[in-house]
């Protein structure tokens, strides 16, 4: 047996965890967690992708477009009310918690998009920006966009076992590949992978209606919780389509525990309104406060917290480097442990 020591973020608790393995599946953090057990792999290397969503009327398309630049793909798809716009493709050696976009980003966005436009676009243009981090394979290239977008298993015969590398679109793959690697560790031999036929929680043939697209057939719970609760059924803000339900339900089924889990991450209210989620916050704040039981300080704390990030997100923004974006963003903590990292 091995014995693990890890730390819940949210208490600060420290866990030892005794296990015959570990699966050291953490993209961006790869190498660092290989160090934490004695390794030096060096096996990752983090590219930046920004991405800007622009309102459907001001693109006039029938179909997504696919552009090739000199140091990337970039493609336009149409998704709900919008357009994505993206992506970068650039190393990017800083805070990886949260990778920020700077204006030459932007920049570079809207000046390939506007060669395949009649109408260009302007930085007015844009509701919302997000970025993210790719975990690349290193290679010989320097370019992160001529890296390998493949994954790797490596075992180094120690028990912890890395997925390095690698895609979401490959994600079933990667793990059946992490489950046959581990399995000789657990004194198992692992049955034929089933992933290929196992439907994600809900998934159903995709619908125009909303609420049947986003949840397929767990739509039903969305539906129960209306009618208990009538008020449920209306919208959080007027420029968006989540229903109240919808920010409940991300409470008591999908693990949300902070503003920002379900302004970020369970909707994407952060980047689908031009108020990047401000006017949404004392709303939100006020359903998942009453299911997680949060006094008046802590509703507080998490929209002083959540209108911290959307300033810091902004500023970065209007910063011409990634040095200089990264500090902006880094003004702003991370609302479970304090730090900005």
């Amino acid at each position: 047996m091995r014995r693990v020591g890890v730390t819940d973020l949210e208490t600060g608790r420290e866990i030892t965890i005794s296990t015959r393995a570990v699966i050291n599946a953490t993209g961006v953090w790869t190498d660092d967690v290989e160090s934490l057990a004695g390794e030096h792999g060096g096996d990752v290397q983090a590219s930046k992708g920004v991405h800007v969503l622009i309102p459907r009327d001001r693109i006039t398309s029938d179909t997504g477009i696919l552009l090739r630049t000199r140091a990337s793909v970039l493609f336009v798809i149409p998704w709900d009310r919008h357009w994505i716009v993206g992506t970068t493709d650039t190393p990017w050696t800083l805070g990886r918690a949260h990778p920020a976009a700077s204006q030459s980003d932007i920049d570079y966005l809207l000046r390939w998009v506007n060669t395949a436009l009649k109408t260009p676009l302007v930085a007015e243009d844009i509701v919302g920006v997000y970025a993210g981090l790719r975990p690349l394979l290193k290679g010989e290239s320097e370019e992160t966009s001529k890296l390998s977008r493949e994954h790797a298993v490596i075992d180094r015969g120690n028990g912890l076992v890395s997925v390095a590398g690698g895609k979401y679109t490959t994600y079933r793959v990667m793990a059946a590949d992490a489950v046959d690697a581990i399995a000789p560790y657990l004194e198992v031999e692992p049955a034929p992978s089933s992933t290929a036929h196992v439907p994600l929680v809900g998934a159903a043939p995709a619908l125009d209606e909303r609420i049947h697209a986003r949840y397929g057939t767990i739509k039903t719970d969305i539906g129960e919780s209306i009618a208990a609760n009538p008020h449920y059924g209306n919208l959080v803000v007027e420029d968006a389509p989540y229903l109240i339900a919808e920010i409940a339900y991300a409470a008591t089924h999908e693990g949300a525990l902070h503003l920002d889990d379900v302004l970020t991450r369970r909707t994407r209210l952060s980047i689908e309104t031009r108020h990047r989620g401000v006017a949404a916050a004392p709303a939100v704040a006020a359903v998942v406060g009453g299911i997680l039981g949060w006094d008046r300080a802590t509703v507080d704390r998490e929209i002083d917290h959540y209108e911290a990030r959307v300033r810091a997100e902004l500023d970065s923004q209007k910063q011409p480097d990634d040095r200089t974006a990264d500090a902006a963003r880094m003004g702003a903590p991370d609302v479970r442990t304090g730090t900005s990292e």
